[in-house]
């Protein structure tokens, strides 16, 4: 595109796209506008920017040559007026070359509608904070072991983006931090869809990682809520957790080799996820979380695995190897889960030490080949109000625990099963004093809790699994 820079008090006015985003930050009166068609004036106009204002990058394909990049250094907005760089229209500003944008002491800082394809990772380093990417079009280098995008710094927000298309080692988004043992704080993962990782290793291709061994004690207090992952089979972990005090919730998995794992850390909570004609589930290692209102069905690997450990717990000063290894579950809370149609329903492992002071409370466990428990050794488990149907036996579950009744499930148009009028398994729930409010859905729960991810309710629900018009660069 030819050099050029114009400053206007006005985005692209009268149009849906000037409508959409100047709805992103308040009206400024101060705040300039600046539109730009080069990589030099785009510069510029970041080194000069101050909060309000929005810089708009104009449709064209910039190359960023070799030993330069897009430097957003020193800048601050507010929260209430952030800095803006927005694509003229989302994914018009193709950004390609070795590196793209690279920040540096910035804050308050709103990246939107590019589509980038460097050859370097994309971070966010521990000296800035509140760095917002959004409906951004993410298809790196297909080169191995490049993670697309890392987080270093604090109360940074990923939404609305598509990270796709890959088939090398290397992960999509990473949440780290400074130094060996800390982790980045409070960062928000939204409506992203992730698509399309087709890497055939044992591991190493996961669309997020939350941490690292060395920084699984450590909390993060990141919220993944409401992401798509289609085809993700690059690692048997779409959402691998190895850090402390993560919310797992909303997502759709569907049609992927990779689940939610809890894989080092303590105190996560994995709520109302959708995991849909995959491969894997979910897999809890680590102590004191709470997996809750999670549907899983038609997957072909193991649906809920409760993990026994090479160590009872991971502890400050033990050794790198320690570390890499499984630390058991113990006293996880398992609620109100629905398992349906899965070649392995729920299950465990046989390290050294098993998982301990485990309750396994008014799940719904359905399927019609194996085992629908089979556990091996556990101990201190608590089981109560679990229903059991289907071909399956019952395995090694407690007769104390469970109850064998038609849960009169029916399969709906989304894919969901969920309870019919008359099933047992209404007002049915049996464990107190756990705060469970809604369901999967989205529906209160009410008084009487029913068995199963799934409240019975002829409403419409406010919640279904995930489609791509949810989530990405188009999504509301």
């Amino acid at each position: 595109p030819p050099g050029g820079i114009m400053q206007r008090r006005t985005f692209l006015t009268g149009t849906v796209l000037g409508a959409a985003l100047g709805a992103l930050l308040p009206a400024d009166a101060s705040a300039a506008t600046v539109t730009v068609s080069s990589l030099d004036a785009l510069q510029q106009a970041i080194d000069r920017a101050a909060p309000g204002d929005r810089i708009v990058v104009a449709d064209g394909t910039y190359a960023v040559p070799a030993g330069r990049a897009v430097t957003v250094s020193g800048r601050h907005g507010t929260t209430a007026a952030p800095i803006t760089v927005v694509a003229e229209s989302r994914g018009g500003a193709v950004l390609t070359g070795e590196r793209g944008f690279v920040f540096g002491d910035s804050s308050n800082i709103t990246v939107s509608g590019f589509a980038f394809r460097q050859r370097t990772t994309l971070e966010i380093p521990a000296s800035c904070s509140r760095i917002r990417l959004t409906r951004n079009d993410f298809r790196l280098a297909d080169v191995g072991g490049l993670d697309w995008v890392v987080v270093r710094g604090d109360d940074t927000k990923i939404d609305r983006n598509h990270f796709h298309g890959r088939t090398t080692e290397g992960i999509f988004l990473v949440a780290d931090g400074p130094g060996t043992t800390a982790m980045a704080q409070r960062l928000q993962v939204l409506r992203n869809h992730f698509s399309d990782h087709t890497y055939t290793g044992a591991n190493g291709g996961e669309p997020i990682r939350l941490g690292v061994s060395g920084r699984a004690l450590s909390s993060a207090n990141a919220v993944v809520e409401y992401n798509l992952f289609e085809r993700c089979d690059g690692d048997p972990e779409a959402i691998s957790v190895k850090s402390s005090d993560n919310v797992i919730r909303y997502n759709t998995i569907r049609d992927s080799r990779g689940g939610i794992v809890l894989r080092h850390g303590n105190r996560s909570r994995v709520e109302g996820n959708h995991l849909l004609g995959g491969t894997d589930g979910v897999r809890v290692y680590g102590n004191d979380h709470l997996i809750v209102n999670n549907h899983l069905a038609g997957l072909s690997g193991r649906a809920l695995v409760i993990g026994s450990g090479t160590t009872r717990d991971h502890h400050a000063g033990e050794s790198v190897d320690e570390r890499r290894g499984n630390d058991a579950a113990d006293r996880a809370l398992v609620l109100h889960n629905t398992l349906v149609g899965n070649a392995g329903t729920l299950s465990g492992e046989s390290r050294a030490y098993p998982p301990q002071n485990v309750v396994v409370a008014d799940n719904l466990l359905v399927g019609d080949a194996g085992s629908l428990v089979a556990m091996g050794q556990t101990v201190g488990f608590t089981w109560q109000g679990n229903i059991l149907w289907g071909r399956a036996s019952d395995g090694t579950i407690p007769a104390s625990g469970f109850r064998r009744v038609d849960p009169l499930l029916r399969q709906e148009s989304d894919g969901v099963f969920r309870l019919s009028a008359g099933s047992p398994a209404i007002d049915a729930a049996t464990l107190t004093g756990t705060d469970v409010t809604e369901d999967v859905d989205g529906h209160a729960r009410g008084a009487g809790r029913d068995v199963g991810a799934d409240e019975y309710s002829t409403a419409a629900p406010p919640r279904r699994p995930l489609t791509p018009a949810d989530v990405g660069p188009n999504a509301a």
